[in-house]
């Protein structure tokens, strides 16, 4: 059996160094925004090419503070309209719901899996004031065309970056430095990933971090003074003490995505297996490998009989969730498409040569 994704042997590289960060853990006695969180928020704000790095609950947490920064300092309000792409996962366009405003959908691109970019350039709206786009599977978003189209707009942007850890473009500026602002998932299964919950904010701009920082911990400016009526969303102390050791292997650890997923793109020659138009870049960081079938129940069948791991990401459109059954009957028939047909094959920086050629030979015969 190939599993879909090794946790526990990606883990077991650190398992010497946890242990030893959760005994000084317990020997410190700081279990709240300590020492740790700020070593993390320092080395993942050099390591992303920012000023500014803050640590919060989780993803998700992340795009809703980055939101109700913006509204506490007076740059958005109740209502305003937020461009997302109708191809991502659900907690995108519930961070805009839960900041109080509202998700403007757009198509996707049937090979880039993001933007159409022809209707992005024509959308119209009375109350736009910010893009987010999304870093999906690990691949940038198209950055320069967003940013060129915000700039002309007066749109603020928010990266949702998070799966895109490490994915760097031609100026080598990394994801989480290519807008505003960024919302970063630490989700055990992300290319940096804890061994839990977490997430953080990424900016240059000092006003919003200050905001953010107040904002995840009750809306405090000074202990039991608080300003703004605010959350609580803050990294774990140990938590951010983990993070720190992994990071010292992401860039190596994407460079192994990266080579498996160049086998996979080469090696794969299935007429029954879409794969995406791609180039193992620094733009990918391949957080997810994912295929097109047109059969997918029958693509399981066939990888289940074969032993190999499989995930769907994603089963459901969002705009097809009764979760967001508020946006109205909206029709997106390539993001539909997608959703119907894409399939995610097994990828992880731990996969040994053998096992990418046994995954590249079953595929070979589907």
């Amino acid at each position: 059996m190939i599993p879909f994704l090794d946790l526990k042997k990606i883990n077991e590289r650190f398992d010497q160094g946890f242990k030893a960060d959760f005994a000084a853990f317990l020997e410190r006695g700081q279990l709240i925004l300590g020492d740790a969180v700020r070593d993390f928020e320092r080395a993942f704000a050099d390591y992303c090419g920012v000023k500014y790095c803050i640590g919060v609950g989780n993803g998700l947490e992340a795009l809703h503070l980055i939101l109700q920064a913006y509204k506490t300092l007076g740059q958005l309000k109740d209502g305003d309209q937020i461009v997302v792409s109708s191809n991502t996962y659900i907690a995108t366009i519930l961070a805009i719901k839960q900041a109080g405003l509202s998700p403007l959908l757009i198509e996707s691109n049937i090979d880039s899996y993001n933007f159409d970019l022809d209707q992005l350039s024509q959308v119209k709206g009375q109350n736009i004031r910010g893009i987010m786009p999304v870093h999906l599977y690990g691949q940038l978003a198209p950055m320069d065309a967003i940013n060129r189209l915000a700039k002309k707009m007066n749109w603020l942007v928010i990266e949702d970056a998070a799966q895109g850890h490490g994915a760097t473009n031609l100026a080598g500026l990394k994801a989480g430095n290519l807008g505003d602002a960024a919302g970063f998932s630490f989700y055990p299964t992300k290319n940096l990933g804890a061994l839990g919950d977490a997430g953080a904010v990424t900016t240059n701009d000092t006003d919003l971090a200050q905001a953010v920082r107040s904002l995840r911990n009750y809306g405090t400016t000074s202990k039991y003074i608080n300003e703004w009526p605010g959350f609580n969303s803050r990294l774990d102390e140990i938590q951010a003490s983990f993070l720190l050791q992994k990071l010292t292997l992401l860039d190596q650890d994407n460079a192994r995505r990266r080579a498996i997923a160049q086998r996979y793109l080469t090696e794969i020659k299935s007429d029954k297996i879409f794969l995406q138009e791609q180039r193992c870049t620094t733009d990918h960081v391949y957080h997810l490998f994912v295929v097109r079938v047109a059969n997918r129940p029958e693509f399981e069948a066939y990888l289940t009989e074969n032993e190999i791991g499989y995930l769907i990401h994603y089963p459901v459109a969002p705009h097809r969730q009764n979760a967001l059954s508020d946006l109205g009957d909206l029709s997106f028939p390539v993001t539909e498409r997608i959703h119907d047909q894409v399939i995610s094959i097994p990828l992880s920086p731990v996969m040994t040569d053998d096992q990418v050629g046994l995954v590249i030979e079953i595929l070979n015969r589907y």
